[in-house]
């Protein structure tokens, strides 16, 4: 199913690879442009003091954190300085920003007859480690809630909290924390979609939705959630998110949920360089690096001393809203194409002769009741689908100038008629059918592919607390450590940069600690 590989989501696979941005919080929003927002951490026994000098220097208090003995205020960019002079304060930093880092095969045992089996179940080895004893483990998902009503999803023991800014916990309105819900737990359930890490309804999932539609999050908000998790009992918190800055706030919190025995797990991030992602980068966190189906390493993934372990990140298979997927289709003079994606695209199905649009730069009303066929180049595809819309066309096809297939996305841009992309061969054999009747479909669909370190994290997470299941008396550390010693090695011989220990082994990291125990 070629067509669903080369996107299936309304989100496009630029969006996917790229840091998702906009508004969110438990805050009162984005600070205007001459306020700033900072997390302020009081010393023992002058809290009264501490918040009177907050509002003396005009701070307005946007979220408490009393397990860190901090609030995040929004005050004056010009207070700032000042603040940081107080005796009251142990550290007052800027409140950075987290953002999400998101850029198959038949049924077989153990699964039930009629799924998907993304391939990255089978890499990490968990269609070899059942979850029988899956119970006794928790696991929370920070990151824009779920879908709880996807058919995949919805009788996974799963619970969460109502958050003032983000919403319920039960509802996801970019598709990011859905998706990684699928690859941790989606169901064995015959016939439908697909199945996760942990699929038969056993593993305990904890929500908390820190990314609204817009899809950012402070950093203090970050170390709120992680702090819910470890109070709601999770074992495992799974953050596919992440930042450029650090906060003394995060190393805190996640410090000390490690010495409460919780193990947390994060996005290596999606630059491509060895730039270090935060909370990922921390001691005390897992910072996950993603690799594709070969096993080769995704060029986007972030590599960097901190990389810890590798797990299946590109072109993942998983679950997403219900209908919020798109899944294309183009057929020409009775011919079936594999096309790929546009992302905006109205769901519908347009046909018409198949007629040559050239760059798409310009009207040209020969092509009204037609289905364009547009090479790509020179401006952005939405000028190319709204100049054929214009035009009086019926539908959209985008070949590629360079070799292979891509994923298009039309931004903000509102059409009407459906649009997908096809190869540059596809290009050339669809240019050798012009004059002859096309269809053109986009269909609402319920998973999709998605590429990033923010796919390869739920794998780990998932892994480690399926290992963990089976032996509930090691530590979060020795658990850790099981993994890292278990993985397969990738890359250079040992640890290296890129893949870290290597790739995450579920059967492997179970057999061993079966053998040698929870501290060898």
């Amino acid at each position: 199913m070629k067509h669903l590989t080369t996107g299936l989501t309304a989100l496009s696979r630029a969006a996917q690879l790229c840091l998702l941005a906009a508004a969110f919080g438990t805050s009162a929003g984005v600070a205007a442009a001459d306020t700033t927002r900072v997390i302020v951490a009081f010393k023992p026994g002058v809290t009264a003091q501490a918040r009177a000098a907050i509002e003396a220097a005009r701070g307005a208090v946007r979220l408490e954190l009393p397990a860190q003995h901090a609030v995040a205020v929004e005050l004056p960019a010009a207070a700032v300085a000042a603040l940081r002079r107080q005796a009251h304060f142990a550290y007052v930093e800027e409140d950075v920003r987290r953002y999400p880092l998101a850029l198959t095969s038949p049924s077989k045992t153990p699964y039930l007859h009629g799924q998907r089996v993304p391939y990255g179940i089978a890499m990490v080895q968990a269609d070899q480690l059942p979850d029988t004893q899956a119970a006794n483990r928790k696991l929370c998902i920070i990151d824009s809630g779920i879908d709880r009503a996807h058919e995949d999803l919805r009788t996974v023991p799963a619970d969460g909290i109502h958050d003032t800014g983000t919403g319920w916990w039960n509802t996801d309105e970019n598709a990011h924390g859905t998706h990684v819900a699928g690859t941790i737990a989606a169901l064995n359930n015959a016939g439908t979609g697909v199945v996760g890490v942990a699929p038969n309804g056993r593993l305990k999932l904890h929500i908390v939705k820190v990314f609204s539609a817009d899809g950012w999050a402070y950093s203090s908000t970050l170390a709120k959630a992680a702090q819910q998790c470890g109070d709601a009992g999770a074992h495992v918190i799974s953050m596919s998110l992440g930042g450029g800055l650090p906060s003394q706030t995060e190393i805190r919190t996640f410090q000390a949920l490690a010495l409460k025995g919780v193990l947390s797990v994060a996005a290596a991030g999606n630059n491509g360089n060895s730039a270090v992602s935060y909370p990922a980068g921390y001691p005390s966190v897992m910072m996950v690096g993603a690799v594709d189906e070969h096993r080769q390493w995704a060029g986007f993934s972030q590599f960097n001393h901190q990389m810890e372990l590798a797990a299946p990140g590109v072109e993942v298979l998983s679950t997403v809203p219900m209908r919020s997927g798109s899944e294309p289709a183009l057929t020409v003079a009775r011919v079936t194409y594999s096309p790929g994606s546009m992302s905006g695209s109205p769901q519908r199905s347009a046909s018409g002769a198949l007629a040559d649009f050239g760059l798409g730069d310009k009207v040209n009303p020969a092509v009204a009741g037609k289905v364009c066929l547009i090479a790509r180049g020179n401006i952005d595809f939405a000028t190319k689908v709204g100049n054929c819309q214009n035009s009086g066309g019926v539908g959209a096809v985008v070949y590629n100038n360079v070799a292979g297939g891509f994923g298009g996305t039309l931004g903000a841009a509102v059409t009407v008629i459906p649009s997908v992309t096809a190869s540059d061969t596809e290009g050339a054999r669809l240019k050798t059918q012009l004059g002859q009747a096309a269809t053109v479909t986009v269909t609402p669909v319920h998973y999709a592919y998605f590429d990033g370190t923010s796919m390869a994290t739920p794998h780990v997470a998932a892994v480690a607390a399926l290992v963990w299941s089976y032996f509930p008396r090691c530590s979060a550390s020795q658990i850790r450590a099981s993994l890292n010693k278990s993985a397969l090695d990738l890359g250079s011989a040992g640890w290296d940069d890129k893949f870290g220990h290597g790739l995450v082994q579920a059967k492997a990291a179970h057999d061993r600690i079966a053998a040698k125990g929870c501290g060898i």
